[in-house]
């Protein structure tokens, strides 16, 4: 009878396989007459293998396992008392800890609030707001320990420093670019104020140079890392949740509430929350249905509007692209020539004309391709990973469009030789702190944008909207959604300017934090007060993961330019602690050739050919291997859906032949 199951067949096919390998390993299963007692018999072998919470048993099996280790703790010797007590006393501690941190954490209540009110698509983009506010933070105190707080020390002439030598001739000739940038750019904000050569302690100097460089080296390595650790934890949540559709509704019904909830305003954040995911899901679920539904025309048709609007999305960018190219060129020709000429106000506009252009290329592109994308007719969650990724390109290459341009006039001469100094120091005497002003003033602008547009475009909508609702424009016009494609692609554009900015600008961190703490509130207030819940609902499992992934994309496009600008460039001769240096990379060479001979040869032979070529193969062979073995999991895997399925299956047909028996029998009483 058992032979006629579905998976009986399986089973044969796979036991000759399962056999050779248990004989050649030499373990074969023994059977056990229940779960508890394999369980037990696991607790007596391996005492402390793992928690007695982590098992999966009612709370009178957990007290009788617990009461098992108590008195097989009698007999082991002190030592090993003393180390299984130490080792569950640290754990506590340590899960003590973790709940305090969580606490602790910033902003906790408010997200949690936004969550149950907004859905966690919403709450998704607070959560990463909160990380860039912390990652900025960090940044900071790098760059104050590594930087600024030498510098402090020497100012208030706690310790003895030597500066670089700058000729007389050579000085930095900058000009009040405005009345704000006029009092700052002396000081620690820019570049150019550090010319500190190395600061004296007791026993050695400190290199202040190779500092600078090591803390522009830091902040970028932690952000890299950092950033692919929530990437990674995101991607496996976010593996888990897209493998099975019917389990994630299975999680959310049967296994979604936190029965650790005590409170009633928490119960009905909880249960908004559940109820967003589950719309989101059904809404994903009916876009799916309905693509599977569609004809061949349809598909045609809808395909045909696809590739006509991306061509006006392609349009629109080469637009800006140009704007931006020719604002930057028209700013920095008449910045010198006839800046003494003109009136304040038209000295500000030429001054900050590459700004404006960008924040307005900024605000205009997002609102054009959200109109576009309602016609492509995609699902929420690709809707918003489309139309960030249109963002981003268009927010990142304006400012790469940008740097490029001051750097291509940076390293141009035209009338005169450059080859003293080897980039164009008549115009440019230290153009460090003229890209450090350009990041200054995007960063400021994007903060007065974003003001700008909650006070006086959001809040006078929603009072129009309340009070005025029976005009039939602002009927059409409506109440502000919460726009999260635009919101993110605002913040992750401004933490790629602090990640440009912060070598030609080291308080930019700083800057960038308060920025986000201020746009948080903001943000608040806007959702709270002026936003309704959108009516297409959002997934955060992968919002998450994708905000990251543009986040990384950014981190890239901003070591694309620091690279060039600390290897290619020239330094500039007339301020900066770099005067001495060719480039800026240089400092390296020259303080590796301080080292002994040994480490120096250690420190060619890791950087040599010889070294690299191997160093990458290995890299790239075990690459390899876990490629391969992610592989194998990943049928094992398939093999144990199928099997659990093939159970299921096995289920219904003993149910289906229980059912059956019971007929005939109950057939054969009636017949008698």
């Amino acid at each position: 009878f058992l032979q006629e199951l579905p998976s009986y067949r399986s089973i044969a096919r796979r036991r000759t396989t399962i056999l050779s390998r248990d004989k050649q390993s030499g373990t074969l299963l023994k059977p056990t007459d229940s779960y508890s007692s394999q369980l037990e018999g696991g607790i007596t072998e391996n005492f402390n293998s793992q928690s007695i919470r982590k098992y999966a048993l009612n709370i009178s099996e957990k007290r009788r396992l617990r009461n098992i280790q108590e008195t097989q703790m009698k007999y082991l010797s002190e030592w090993d008392q003393w180390k299984r007590y130490s080792s569950k006393s640290w754990k506590r501690f340590i899960g003590k800890a973790r709940e305090m941190t969580t606490h602790l954490e910033l902003w906790r209540e408010d997200i949690r609030s936004i969550e149950g009110k907004f859905g966690t698509g919403i709450q998704s983009y607070f959560s990463f707001l909160r990380f860039l506010v912390l990652l900025n933070l960090v940044i900071f105190l790098i760059i104050f320990m590594l930087v600024l707080l030498p510098v402090l020390l020497t100012k208030y002439n706690i310790t003895n420093s030597t500066f670089v030598l700058i000729p007389e001739h050579n000085q930095c000739d900058l000009m009040p670019l405005t009345l704000f940038q006029g009092f700052l750019e002396e000081t620690c904000l820019f570049y150019g104020h550090y010319t500190i050569d190395g600061v004296k302690f007791h026993n050695f100097t400190y290199d202040l140079p190779l500092a600078y460089l090591l803390s522009t080296i830091a902040y970028l390595a932690l952000s890299l890392l950092w950033i692919v650790k929530r990437s990674v934890e995101g991607f496996k949540i976010n593996l888990i949740r897209s493998e099975e559709h019917f389990q994630s509704y299975c999680n959310k019904i049967f296994a979604g509430w936190d029965f650790c909830i005590t409170n009633r305003s928490m119960a009905d954040l909880k249960h908004s929350s559940l109820r967003y995911e589950l719309r989101a899901d059904l809404e994903e679920e009916r876009i799916r249905q309905k693509i599977a539904e569609r004809t061949s025309e349809e598909t045609i048709r809808i395909y045909s509007l696809r590739l006509f609007l991306n061509c006006i999305v392609l349009a629109v960018l080469a637009a800006c692209f140009y704007a931006i190219y020719r604002a930057t060129i028209f700013s920095q020709e008449h910045m010198k020539k006839e800046i003494d000429k003109m009136v304040f106000g038209e000295n500000l506009l030429i001054l900050y004309l590459p700004s404006i252009v960008i924040t307005l290329a900024n605000f205009i592109t997002p609102m054009i391709f959200a109109k576009i994308i309602h016609y492509e007719d995609y699902s929420p969650g690709f809707e918003i990973r489309l139309t960030i990724l249109r963002c981003v390109f268009m927010r990142l290459a304006t400012i790469c469009v940008l740097v490029f341009t001051l750097g291509s006039k940076i390293t141009s001469c035209d009338n005169y030789s450059c080859e003293l100094c080897g980039y164009n120091q008549k115009l440019y005497p230290c153009w460090e702190t003229q890209v450090g002003q350009e990041m200054y003033k995007l960063m400021i602008f994007d903060l007065i944008i974003i003001l700008a547009v909650t006070l006086f475009v959001d809040f006078p909508r929603k009072l129009l909207v309340t009070y005025c609702s029976s005009w039939k424009l602002i009927q059409c016009w409506g109440q502000q959604e919460f726009a999260i494609p635009d919101n993110v692609l605002g913040i992750v554009y401004g933490q790629t300017i602090c990640w440009i900015g912060a070598f030609f600008s080291p308080l930019l961190p700083a800057i960038a934090t308060l920025k986000f703490i201020i746009i948080f509130y903001v943000k608040e207030m806007s959702l709270l007060y002026t936003c309704r819940p959108s009516p297409r609902q959002f997934r955060a499992s992968n919002s998450n993961f994708f905000f990251l992934l543009v986040l990384l994309i950014g981190l890239c496009l901003a070591i694309i330019p620091l690279t060039i600008s600390m290897a290619r460039i020239p330094s500039s001769k007339a301020c900066g602690p770099f005067t001495n240096f060719n480039t800026t990379w240089e400092v390296v060479p020259k303080t590796v050739s301080t080292f002994p001979s040994s480490l120096q040869s250690l420190v060619y032979g890791v950087t040599s050919e010889a070294f690299a070529v191997p160093f990458f193969m290995i890299i790239c062979l075990i690459m390899f291997y876990f490629i391969a073995l992610a592989g194998a999991h990943k049928r094992v895997v398939v093999q144990l859906r199928e099997q659990l399925s093939l159970e299921s299956r096995d289920k219904r047909y003993l149910i289906q032949k229980l059912t059956e028996a019971q007929k005939d029998v109950k057939n054969r009483v009636d017949g008698r």
